[in-house]
């Protein structure tokens, strides 16, 4: 932004705040705090400790720049660049999700259940900037991951997030759409796959639809193609005690549950978000009688 000029820390923050509030956006106080922090490459805390920290004017022109980016609809994230997932930073991209607090739960819920007798290889399908699997990695010491996905570009950010998280050498990225190019067995099989309904992506919030990726978002005609493709697929690389555990969306439960039901799964944990829905499912090979 031409003519900007240098000014203390906690101006620049009102400055932010306001014109974020006029813009409508409901988090005004709280993006506008993150995007100063960042552009300054101060802490969000000197906004209380140095308030009268003063702000040279390239960096008060590249904060209020980022600011109208974010009165524009761009998610604050990714104007950032990354964001944290179970407390480790991960790098976005065009061709990514955002990793979101929700995700977590299935990483959680994955954990809970993980095959009594260790971990030693894990599938994650669709893996976006590769949240879950570095995340599973993290906690797995002894495991190695397999991170699946079509495009090439979210495959090299998840590559990237991979190293940038110190798990890249038990780290795979795996061009293949779903199981197509995937060979061998794993103990966990996982997935936070495309969950919208095809009409429903239009609609959804400015924030989402305009910036995340559509093939990441749709989930065809009733929102469960991937959950199908999944459910008959799975088997013959899952082994004999291993897990498959997805992210679904609102109200999806029982239809998902007995896609899986049908393919020869018994639901072994249904866990709720911090919001209380419904969002991971955990499954097992059914006993047989």
């Amino acid at each position: 932004m031409s003519g900007a000029v240098a000014m203390r820390l906690d101006d620049l923050s009102r400055q932010a705040r306001d014109l974020l509030a006029q813009a409508g956006i409901a988090a005004a106080a709280t993006d506008a705090r993150l995007l100063v922090a960042h552009v300054t490459q101060t802490d969000p805390h000197d906004l209380l400790r140095r308030p009268e920290l003063m702000v040279d004017a390239a960096h008060v022109s590249a904060a209020l720049d980022a600011v109208a980016r974010r009165a524009e609809g761009e998610p604050v994230h990714r104007i950032i660049g990354r964001r944290d997932f179970y407390g480790l930073p991960f790098r976005l991209s065009a061709a990514t999700l955002e990793p979101r607090p929700d995700t977590e739960t299935l990483v959680d819920a994955v954990l809970a259940n993980a095959p009594s007798g260790g971990v030693k290889r894990i599938l994650d399908l669709g893996t976006g900037t590769g949240a879950i699997a570095v995340a599973l990695l993290h906690e797995l010491p002894e495991a190695t991951a397999v991170a699946v996905d079509v495009s090439q570009q979210a495959l090299e950010t998840a590559a990237s997030n991979a190293q940038l998280n110190s798990v890249d050498k038990r780290f795979t990225a795996l061009s293949s759409d779903w199981f197509s190019s995937v060979r061998g067995s794993f103990d966990i099989i996982v997935s936070n796959p495309p969950y919208i309904e095809t009409d429903t992506v239009a609609a959804l919030e400015r924030e989402v639809r305009e910036h995340d990726p559509v093939v990441a978002l749709d989930g065809g005609p009733d929102g469960l193609s991937a959950y199908r493709i999944i459910a008959a697929e799975a088997a013959p690389h899952l082994a004999p005690d291993g897990i498959v555990a997805v992210e679904i969306g609102a109200g999806q439960a029982e239809a998902v549950v007995e896609l899986f039901a049908r393919n020869g799964y018994a639901l072994v944990e249904s866990r709720k978000d911090l919001g209380g829905h419904e969002r991971a499912l955990v499954f097992a090979r059914a006993p047989q009688m």
